[in-house]
Formats: structure tokens, C-alpha cells, sequence
């Protein structure tokens, strides 16, 4: 499945999805977000049990406050709508994956 773009307009798909959800806040000018930004497209593509969503700060002003975003990139995973896991700052890949496991 493909990474979806998050809106506040559409963010109710992430919010009541039956799968896993991973969200990446982000924005386009920073260099570590653009470091993780290909590793979460991998992972969308090759994991169809996850729904990967991306969010832009910049453009999503709310959604980033009302997730407390103060450090990019944030990676989040949300089961039922809650977060259940979060981490800040570039990671590799497999353990962008175990955060999804846990």
C-alpha cells in the first residue's frame, strides 16, 4: 500500500484504521526527515498490514500540535486510534519495523 499524505481534513483515516498505524511527521527542509522519508516508503509498499501515513509540519500546524510535535522527524505508531509508540529522530529501518512489532 502506498504512504498516504495526512491532512487534518483526512486524518480520520489514520485515526480509525483496523491495521497498524505508522505516522511520520516531517517537513521538507530537514535533512534527517529526508534520511527516513525513502525508509518509510519501503515499508508501505512491503508491508500491506500497516497503514503508513506522512505529516507535514509545516502544513499541518494542528495535527502537529495536537500531537506535541517539538523535534522532527517523529515517527508514531497508533493502534485503535491511540499512540502506542513514538520515537524521535532518524532511524534505520529495522528498527522503524520492531517499533511496529511491539
Amino acid at each position: 500500500m502506498a504512504v498516504v499524505e495526512l491532512t487534518k481534513n483526512n486524518f480520520d483515516l489514520a485515526k480509525n484504521s483496523d491495521k497498524p498505524v505508522l505516522l511520520d511527521f516531517y517537513a521538507d527542509w530537514c535533512g534527517p526527515c529526508r534520511m527516513v522519508s525513502p525508509l518509510v516508503d519501503e515499508i508501505a509498499e512491503e508491508n500491506p498490514q500497516y497503514f503508513v501515513g506522512k505529516i507535514n509540519v509545516d502544513s499541518e500546524p494542528e495535527l502537529a500540535s495536537a500531537f506535541g510535535i517539538s523535534s522532527i522527524p517523529m515517527l508514531a505508531v497508533m493502534k485503535d486510534g491511540k499512540i502506542i509508540n513514538q520515537s524521535v529522530g532518524a532511524k534505520p529501518k529495522p528498527q522503524i519495523l520492531a517499533m511496529l512489532q511491539e
